[in-house]
């Protein structure tokens, strides 16, 4: 799988689901949470609990989902991710090693990046598409809104500050898709355990997204 086919995925599923679990076992089940709601495009961040780990078991569990990681820093954790099965890599920043090293592996590869310059960098070097991140910092949806006339051409997936109720929003103004962490995720939610609740959030977002 590569840039059309993760392309097509992002289009059809418009939403990723971020996962910070400070317990893998935690992760799991706010993972299996969020696909009983309907998600199929799920982020297990590397700086989670054993996420490697947590990564190959979801890739069983869940076969009908995109399992991929983010916040990779370096070239070594983006091989350890490859290596474990991550089906998509997020990072915060731009670093041309990592968009190749990825690009080599035939893996998508999603940078973040904030300003013009940034975002245009990291397409040039090959990523699969740009995280606009913090997205919200710059004026959320007008600025992904600014950014369409001269950079159309490039996927932009906001992330920070993007919410069930602003989520369609983003899409409306041109990116093609949105990640989610804590909106899904309320922390008393998690810290209950109450993963009906969060099943019905990712319920509404998708509803929301329709």
């Amino acid at each position: 799988m590569f840039n059309q086919v993760w392309l097509s995925q992002l289009k059809k599923h418009r939403a990723i689901a971020v996962i910070r679990a400070p317990k893998m076992v935690l992760g799991e089940q706010m993972a299996l949470a969020v696909a009983s709601g309907g998600m199929r495009l799920i982020e297990i961040t590397w700086n989670g609990d054993r996420a490697p780990e947590l990564i190959s078991q979801l890739r069983a569990q869940l076969p009908d989902c995109l399992i991929g990681t983010g916040t990779l820093f370096n070239v070594q954790q983006l091989q350890e991710a490859i290596a474990c099965g991550a089906q998509f890599l997020f990072s915060p920043h731009t670093d041309p090693a990592m968009i190749q090293a990825a690009v080599a592996k035939n893996i998508p590869i999603i940078p973040g990046a904030l300003t013009p310059t940034e975002i245009i960098t990291a397409w040039h070097y090959g990523a699969s598409c740009v995280k606009v991140f913090p997205v919200q910092s710059l004026g959320g949806t007008n600025y992904i809104k600014s950014l369409q006339a001269p950079l159309g051409h490039i996927p932009l997936i906001p992330t920070g500050g993007v919410t069930l109720k602003n989520a369609k929003d983003f899409l409306q103004v041109g990116a093609v898709a949105v990640g989610l962490s804590g909106e899904l995720f309320p922390p008393e939610s998690v810290l209950q355990e109450n993963w009906t609740s969060i099943t019905q959030q990712a319920k509404t977002l998708i509803r929301r997204l329709q």
